[in-house]
């Protein structure tokens, strides 16, 4: 049998973890349910060991830190994540888990968008465009056709969870959780499933625009470090535009005339060709070393299957 665990990132959930912990511990009655508590000022440490959980305090604040954390320290076969919210029903856990256990992938993700109840849920506008957003980027960088970037409700192998370097410290989390999927040749199932709204009482931490924008961040550092080559290339691609726009009329000119008037122009469009050509040979060569720490990491995933 399967040694299943639940993480449950948590701050200020006390209107809801009563519920979810119980509703985990009926549904997985003999999974370890984990309530990582990250400074809650409310009584979401006490009701969750009230409820039968294993608490363990966080104190660098940020989900982001609390999945490093988790990852980490706990050890099991499959891992459940889900938040502590109540918007994600535990009764549809069982296809998550049975999908790592048949290992049919390494990474589930809940998916709440394809039947629609995440639209019809949701009161915050905001948080749907930005969701599309971020689908819509992630699966143009990987020419992927993933429905839910976002979604806090996944299911993971030990092998995925012992391998994942945890670079972000906040809700980025979910965003980095995909984009290592993809650029390490994971694989990933999506499941769809039920969502609603928090109930009355309970409100969100995640913040529409600063966090949003943390993630739009995360989008573009990462899209920088996982593929260098088009990162770079693209910007050498505009600055050459640039350059050939302001140094073409010149050329033209001096065919025409034999002389240059406008040599400032002219000294400013070969800098521009030469900051193209810089960048371009820097994307060759991030590229060649991404290349390689992807070699030495499939070297390291294979020794560590063996010693699992």
């Amino acid at each position: 049998m399967s040694k299943i665990a639940v993480l449950i990132p948590c701050y200020n959930e006390e209107v809801t973890i009563t519920k979810v912990v119980n509703d985990f511990k009926k549904e997985l009655p003999n999974a370890d349910i984990y309530v990582y508590n990250n400074n809650s000022i409310d009584k979401t440490e006490e009701l969750a060991k009230k409820a039968g959980a294993i608490v363990v305090n966080e104190y660098k604040q940020g989900k982001g830190n609390v999945v490093r954390s988790m990852f980490r320290d706990i050890d099991a076969d499959v891992y459940v994540m889900v938040d502590g919210d109540d918007t994600y029903p535990a009764s549809e856990v069982h296809k998550l888990v049975k999908v790592i256990e048949e290992k049919k992938a390494d990474m589930v993700i809940g998916d709440r968008l394809s039947n629609g109840t995440y639209g019809s849920e949701n009161k915050r506008a905001f948080h749907g465009l930005g969701n599309d957003l971020v689908k819509n980027s992630v699966n143009f960088l990987f020419k992927t056709k993933l429905k839910d970037i976002m979604t806090g409700y996944r299911a993971f192998n030990r092998d995925f969870v012992k391998n994942f370097p945890v670079l972000s410290k906040g809700f980025e989390i979910e965003t980095e959780l995909t984009f290592h999927s993809l650029d390490r040749n994971y694989r990933i199932v999506e499941v769809p499933i039920t969502y609603k709204d928090r109930p009355e009482g309970s409100f969100s931490k995640l913040n529409t625009f600063s966090d949003g924008f943390k993630v739009l961040f995360t989008i573009f550092r990462m899209f920088k470090d996982y593929k260098p080559f088009t990162f770079f290339a693209i910007i050498a691609l505009i600055l050459l535009v640039v350059s050939l726009c302001l140094g073409l009329p010149l050329f033209f000119e001096y065919f025409r005339t034999g002389i240059v008037t406008k040599f400032p122009t002219g000294i400013l469009a070969t800098g521009i060709a030469i900051c193209s050509l810089l960048l371009f040979s820097v994307g060759t060569v991030l590229d060649t070393i991404v290349r390689q720490h992807k070699e030495q990491l499939e070297i390291l995933r294979t020794i560590n299957r063996k010693s699992l």
